[in-house]
């Protein structure tokens, strides 16, 4: 699976998603959890957007196509 990446990363958001290490955005990318299917899903047709210091993942479960999001804790 490849790593999806937000349409543009000129803003803020993106160029910090962008800054973390392909392999860990992979692996942030598959492990979110899905409160319809009840376990760890891939994100898809994801957002990337900033809440104060927080990186924001907002779009929908690979499996029922349902809301998800997280949060990567600013520092």
């Amino acid at each position: 699976m490849t790593i999806e990446s937000p349409p543009d990363f000129s803003d803020p958001a993106g160029q910090r998603w962008e800054s973390i290490p392909a392999d860990i955005r992979q692996q942030l990318l598959t492990n979110v959890w899905c409160g319809q299917c009840r376990h760890a899903v891939t994100i898809i047709d994801f957002d990337v957007t900033m809440s104060g210091s927080d990186l924001l993942l907002v779009g929908k479960c690979a499996e029922c196509q349902g809301d998800v999001a997280r949060v990567l804790e600013g520092g």
